[in-house]
């Protein structure tokens, strides 16, 4: 079914005269949901531009030396609301932003996405949905564009009839024009931000897979070395590099909101403290920061990486509205709520950061969380930093309060429930990882990328576990049909062909009481599925394999 925010449908333009390259580009496209037209030559490609046309896809080999001006016309006169993506398939090049192609490709046409070969059909998907999605918030704006020139049309003609009035009409009409330069701005903006969370997101994702693979092979290596103190300090290094790559990836999905909230205990207290020095060289040695945590405080319901990310933009947010330096006070108290209209009954830990900054007036409190509403300078902030946090807060049933004065410094409180049970203490040195559950039970481990499955099937014979390897949905279903005892399955969602979802459909109707397992980097899975399987995320660690596998199977 085709894609169609107007009258017309949208469609791909393909120019990759040598090879199977059109065919295979076409029908990777026909997965989302769009049809494809295939160019001979620049000139063709040309004569096929018009604003239904979604993106161009191009290999290298189709425009090098080629005169691109015919599309640099096209491109020239296309109407203000658009600025038509281009995706060009390279050839691999450590320097591909300085080859003389890339800078004619950005001279003729402006926008465009390199993608170098050879790569992952998904990689290819992954940039093309985001190119689209580029795509239609351009043509969304079109509307809005057009309803903006028939309000400017309409204070024009009132110029005309009430000529008495010609002063106010025009102050009226400046006004306008200026609201309409600052929603364009605003547009593109939005846009932008839009295609750098897609973009990110898909990254993380690919990112958490190959620090799976590294994560499983030193842990290994860990293990069947001999000991030897140079060799632990290089293994122990790379794991903690490793490790914090994983966090890395955890940000960069909470940034492009991939992430799923996981609320549990957490020490609120020990979670700032370890942020201590972060904040510090956030803010910058301009402003002062101080911090109040008191000891014996319970732990709070609430999902730690979301509230790093919280309050490391409240802090930043304090940071800018003191340009002068100023004391940014970070606290963390325990507080008693009765019924109100923003919270439950109830206990709550309260985390406060407060400034001495500018503050802010009644009206601009009041539109504080708004989603893109921003006192800031066009570029130099989103408008959803707050909106965000009051969301998470709403989430985890708590609540975000501000309080603020002209002049005094703004106050913000995130209200988080405490938690029903303590957060488990964390162990110095955690044993080494043992399987639990059926010993020497056959595991079924379904993943389409090579060094995960060699790692991860290590990882679990080295548990004492049996293991079947697939690389595809199809390969796992021939598995289990000629392999009459499998006690349990673990596979990877984002698989071409069939993801991990559709293949647990599959094996539920033929085995409904198997225990699947689903390990995954990708985190918007689909909402509407019949199963509710448990997940473990990538990267994991042995002890993770181990506990989960031990826990499914016991």
């Amino acid at each position: 079914m085709s894609i169609s925010l107007s009258e017309r449908p949208l469609h791909i333009l393909i120019l990759a005269p040598k090879g199977r390259d059109s065919e295979v580009a076409r029908l990777l496209f026909q997965q989302l949901g769009l049809d494809s037209i295939l160019c001979n030559d620049v000139p063709d490609m040309a004569a096929h531009l018009d604003d239904d046309v979604a993106f161009a896809f191009m290999t290298e080999e189709s425009v090098r030396g080629v005169d691109l001006r015919p599309l640099g016309i096209w491109i020239s006169r296309q109407a203000t609301w658009s600025d038509l993506p281009f995706i060009l398939a390279t050839r691999r090049s450590g320097e591909r932003e300085h080859t003389p192609l890339s800078t004619q490709m950005l001279e003729a046409l402006s926008n465009v996405s390199f993608i170098e070969r050879p790569f992952h059909p998904a990689t290819l998907l992954s940039l093309a949905s985001a190119t689209l999605k580029s795509r239609q918030r351009q043509i969304e704006s079109r509307g809005l564009l057009e309803q903006l020139k028939q309000s400017a049309d309409q204070l024009e003609r009132r110029v005309d009839e009430r000529t008495r009035q010609l002063q106010l009409a025009h102050s009226q009409l400046v006004a306008q024009m200026a609201e309409r330069a600052r929603t364009e701005e605003q547009l593109r903006h939005m846009q932008k931000i839009e295609s750098i969370g897609e973009l990110t997101g898909g990254v993380a994702h690919d990112f958490n897979n190959l620090l799976t693979a590294v994560l499983g092979n030193l842990e290994l290596l860990r293990k069947r070395l001999p000991a030897n103190p140079s060799t632990d300090r290089l293994i122990d290094g790379a794991m903690q590099g490793a490790q914090r790559g994983a966090a890395l990836t955890q940000r960069l999905l909470a940034f492009a909101r991939r992430q799923a909230l996981e609320p549990k205990p957490i020490d609120l207290a020990e979670l700032v403290r370890g942020m201590t020095d972060l904040l510090r060289r956030s803010i910058g040695p301009s402003v002062e920061i101080s911090i109040d945590l008191p000891a014996g405080l319970p732990s709070a319901m609430a999902d730690a990486n979301q509230i790093e990310l919280a309050l490391l933009n409240l802090a930043v947010n304090a940071r800018d509205a003191m340009p002068d330096g100023g004391t940014v006070a970070i606290s963390l108290s325990l507080a008693e709520s009765g019924l109100s209209p923003d919270l439950e009954a109830g206990r709550y830990l309260r985390l406060s950061v407060a400034d001495t900054g500018v503050g802010m007036d009644d009206a601009t409190l009041r539109r504080a969380i708004e989603p893109f509403f921003s006192t800031k300078e066009i570029g130099k902030g989103t408008g959803l930093g707050l909106s965000m946090i009051h969301g998470l807060a709403l989430q985890l049933k708590g609540a975000l309060r501000l309080s603020s004065q002209p002049g005094k410094g703004t106050r913000a409180e995130l209200w988080l429930p405490v938690a029903t049970r303590d957060a488990p203490a964390a162990a110095s040195e955690a044993p080494p990882a043992e399987a639990s559950g059926k010993l020497g039970a056959t595991l079924l481990f379904v993943d389409d990328d090579f060094l995960i499955r060699m790692s991860t099937a290590s990882l679990l014979e080295d548990l004492g576990y049996t293991v079947l390897k697939a690389g595809s949905g199809d390969e796992a279903l021939e598995l289990l049909r000629a392999n009459g005892k499998i006690d349990m399955m673990i596979t990877d969602y984002a698989m071409p062909g069939m993801t991990g979802l559709q293949l647990a459909e599959q094996v539920r109707k033929t085995n409904p009481q198997m225990p699947i397992l689903l390990a995954t980097g990708y985190a918007d899975l689909p909402a509407r599925t019949t199963l509710d399987l448990p997940r473990l995320s990538k990267p994991y660690h042995q002890r993770d394999l181990a506990e989960t596998i031990g826990g499914m199977l016991a």
